[in-house]
């Protein structure tokens, strides 16, 4: 395939536009570390929420969306649909706990909230442990995306799509930190939105219309069994009949490991980094509320039906990939329909939406590492007299060695999605201590660590195994291509969770309480600072703080958010289907759970 004059154009033009912008904000970026990674803490809602809608939308996510819908069905989105019960987490309570802590990182807490050698090793370890070997792996699977669709559009060879894509963003990176990366978030959110949305509404058109599509997927499910839960939002329940181990590998089963375990046991459930670090760039606690309650309800009830739309037209058009690109599996579906149905200036637009929703992320994701590697370790152990200005430079430094590496890992990646699941389940048994940190005292430095420690050594052992399974088998190894079988079960990633969070709940609840609590004082320090609520009785009858609990009313403003962002997203997918009665009910319950919200919590904070 070759792109036009007026395509290329625009690409052009856009590249230039975030050099631009880059440009500009280097000489600002470049004062200290807190205007290079928190832009000086003076960020509105609206600037920030939008800057996390766009940096969680990479060139993966439409792909990686893509390989569940042709694979499971719709019902797989729940594998971060289920997500949104700690999101809201993150916007009702750790939005406004996270700026009151008034930290450059989310690791410089640990610090505060524990103490002694503990708390540095684990600090250190987090450091390198996020900024290295998870960001590689991110990052990883967002350049293999981007270097997928160039391969497609471009018709070039993935090593060189590659590497393109990873200079353009280095560059960006290295000029504007976070000041560059908010901004242009704003211009690459609608860009990529709106690309979105216009390839879904010209893909269903091709194949006749939603009502047609919807008929011919229909007559899909009935005749091949392969598809017979692609449209379905819920799998079903299985025959009571079946015996336990056909049961724990239903879709069914993992559903509801997805909706009762995985939602409080991932590494996230407090924010998470990148998320974290834009919760701590708002300017006050009110507009991090905000930001973070946008952010949730533009990723989850917002982006998805446009992807979805694409990758039920692909199984139509394309029920076999073809064999010209068999390599890059089926989340090709999607960058095959966007060859097949734009024309001339429409594929420049949307290279562009997913150059900019590359941009976006990557960058988010260097800069983040970045300051990690900078505030926790660096600064922190390495160097501790640094100037800003120093601390600048090496930042920029270390932002090449982490792209670089990344693209390396990027070439060795084969599925997206299942890198995805390796990701939840190397932090899967550390979620509830990252929530009782805050609202426990009796939580230490050695809980954290138990649990980490736990759920990253099963996950490595388990892919060891796969490694092991594979190559002796005479196959190939890839990265996350291939799951371990134990006890003739393929373990995927429901069966992973089912191992790894109750061994590391077991662990880290023993290890807590034969390790002694941090210290008195420590832990008045960490109440003054934050005064989060929960159990902190031994320490808050001694503590006089003007600050208001976040805690208050909790539980009902949470049930109300769900019924907000939820409500909403599968009112506008029953829309789409064209089931009315549903959709008019959802979007009833969505508009009740918003007024309650506004009532209840954001009228009544300061502004």
């Amino acid at each position: 395939m070759s792109l036009t004059y007026l395509d290329w154009g625009i690409i052009f033009v856009y590249i230039l536009f975030s050099l631009a912008i880059g440009i500009f904000f280097a000489r600002r970026a470049g004062k200290s570390p807190e205007e290079f990674f928190l832009s000086g803490r003076s960020l509105p809602w609206w600037v920030v929420g939008t800057s996390m809608v766009a940096t969680t939308f990479a060139a993966d996510t439409p792909l990686a969306i893509t390989e569940f819908v042709r694979g499971s069905g719709i019902w797989q989105n729940w594998f971060w649909w289920n997500l949104l019960l700690s999101g809201l987490l993150g916007a009702l309570l750790f939005s406004r706990l996270w700026r009151r802590a008034r930290v450059l990182t989310d690791n410089e807490l640990l610090e505060i909230r524990y103490s002694g050698k503990p708390a540095a090793i684990l600090r250190f370890f987090k450091a390198g442990y996020f900024a290295v070997l998870y960001n590689f792996i991110v990052m990883g699977w967002v350049i293999n995306a981007m270097a997928s669709i160039a391969a497609v559009m471009l018709d070039i060879d993935k090593w060189t799509a590659v590497w393109v894509c990873v200079f353009i963003a280095l560059i960006y990176a290295l000029l504007s930190g976070f000041w560059g990366v908010v901004v242009t978030d704003l211009v690459q959110f609608f860009i990529a939105m709106g690309g979105s949305i216009i390839l879904a509404v010209i893909a269903v058109n091709n194949v006749g219309g939603l009502e047609s599509l919807m008929d011919q997927l229909k007559g899909l499910t009935q005749s091949n069994p392969d598809y017979k839960n692609t449209l379905k939002f819920i799998p079903p329940i299985p025959d009571a009949d079946i015996s336990s181990k056909i049961f724990w590998e239903s879709p069914f089963s993992k559903f509801l490991i997805f909706i009762t375990v995985m939602w409080w046991s991932h590494h996230g459930t407090d924010g998470g980094g990148y998320i974290i670090q834009r919760m701590s760039s708002a300017k006050n606690e009110r507009h991090a509320l905000l930001a973070t309650l946008w952010y949730n309800f533009a990723h989850y009830a917002l982006r998805v039906w446009p992807w979805i739309a694409v990758a039920l037209v692909s199984i139509i058009v394309f029920p076999t990939i073809p064999h010209e690109f068999s390599e890059l599996g089926e989340k090709a579906g999607y960058s095959l329909v966007m060859d097949l149905y734009l024309g001339p200036g429409l594929k420049g637009l949307l290279i562009v939406s997913f150059l900019a929703a590359f941009m976006s992320t990557i960058d988010t994701h260097l800069n983040w590492g970045t300051s990690y590697l900078i505030n926790d370790v660096y600064a922190r152990f390495i160097k501790k007299d640094s100037t800003e200005k120093h601390l600048v430079i090496v930042g920029r430094i270390i932002t090449v060695l982490l792209m670089v590496c990344s693209a390396f890992v990027a070439v060795n990646m084969q599925s997206i999605s299942k890198a995805w699941e390796f990701i939840f389940a190397m932090g899967a048994g550390i979620g509830l201590v990252l929530i009782l940190r805050w609202f426990w005292w009796r939580i230490n430095a050695w809980t954290e660590i138990s649990a980490l420690l736990t759920s990253i050594s099963i996950t490595i052992i388990l892919e060891v195994i796969a490694w092991f399974q594979t190559t002796s088998s005479g196959q190939e190894y890839m990265l996350f291509d291939k799951a371990p079988v134990l006890f003739g079960i393929s373990l995927q990633m429901h069966h992973k969770l089912l191992i790894i969070v109750p061994s590391a709940v077991l662990i880290w609840v023993t290890v807590t309480f034969l390790t002694k609590p941090e210290p008195t004082d420590t832990l008045t320090r960490f109440y003054k600072r934050v005064h989060p609520g929960g159990w902190w009785n031994p320490i808050a009858e001694n503590v006089n703080t003007p600050l208001s609990s976040v805690t208050k009313g909790f539980f009902l403003n949470w049930i109300a958010g769900v019924c907000f962002i939820h409500g909403m997203t599968f009112a506008i997918g029953h829309w789409l289907f064209g089931n009315t009665t549903q959709w008019i009910i959802l979007t009833i319950l969505s508009i009740g759970g918003f007024i309650y919200l506004w009532h209840f919590l954001i009228k009544k904070l300061d502004d």
